[in-house]
């Protein structure tokens, strides 16, 4: 994606809320109801129901044809090969965000992945990192965000992006401009290779979540607010396991023998 693309979508958020109405807030006089309000955050919901419903448009027409075809034409092993290459490509920014949260034992973990994968993974295509112990980790700097104690704000369904919150949609732009891959190399080709990148990395995470999105959407009674649950929850965890992760521990660059489990 375009590193211009998410303040597009911003924009089009800002100027289609008031458009489409904001989620009537209850009188103080039902404190039920003003709490469930409250706990469910989103009171932009009739705008973000809206891009829902977009987005489902975009998906059903373009991106889950595409992930379709490219789990029928693709064997397992093949995308799970392009599936490590395009995680080995996120390693800069993984590993500044592990910087920027203090977390020398994830910034280690980190860089060795990307080391190991990149030679003698060949170039990342095979995941060897984990076979040694160096588990692999997601990071954003929303999460970032989160952990230096910026409020994730009310929820916000994005066009294209889906399901987020301001913290997590300012953090992807800010994540765009830490890949070097967004500045590295000029010229036609190297520009439609970013595209290629991001085309594929849209397809491959569609692929890897066909099946449960379609069980959501058939058992559900409102996948909207089943996705805005699941988002909030996964977000959760993962913003948990970033700040519960030992600040102070030092990185481990070899793995732990088996008499030391509680090293690492």
């Amino acid at each position: 994606m375009h590193a211009k693309s998410p303040w597009v979508f911003l924009a089009a958020i800002l100027l289609a809320g008031p458009l489409l109405g904001c989620a009537a807030r209850p009188p103080a006089s039902d404190p039920e109801a003003l709490e469930a309000y409250s706990q469910t955050n989103d009171p932009l919901e009739p705008t973000n129901r809206f891009f829902y419903q977009v987005n489902n448009a975009l998906d059903a027409v373009v991106l889950k044809p595409a992930a379709e075809a490219y789990r029928y034409a693709v064997p397992r092993p093949v995308r799970n090969v392009v599936h490590n290459a395009l995680a080995n490509l996120t390693s800069p920014v993984l590993l500044a965000n592990d910087i920027m949260q203090t977390k020398p034992r994830r910034a280690g973990d980190t860089f060795m992945r990307f080391i190991i994968n990149s030679t003698a993974g060949v170039g990342g295509l095979f995941d060897v990192a984990t076979g040694l112990g160096y588990q692999a980790h997601d990071n954003t700097f929303g999460t970032t965000l989160a952990l230096w104690g910026v409020p994730d704000g009310p929820f916000l369904f994005l066009p294209v992006l889906g399901p987020s919150d301001p913290r997590d949609a300012a953090g992807y732009g800010v994540d765009i401009a830490l890949d070097p891959l967004t500045y590295i190399g000029q010229g036609a080709v190297v520009t439609d290779l970013k595209y290629a990148r991001y085309g594929v990395s849209a397809i491959d995470e569609r692929e890897r979540v066909l099946d449960t999105v379609d069980q959501i959407k058939k058992t559900a009674l409102d996948p909207y607010a089943t996705f805005r649950s699941l988002y909030r929850q996964h977000r959760a965890s993962e913003i948990e396991a970033a700040r519960t992760d030992e600040p102070r521990s030092v990185p481990a660059w070899f793995p732990p023998s088996p008499a030391q489990p509680g090293t690492r």
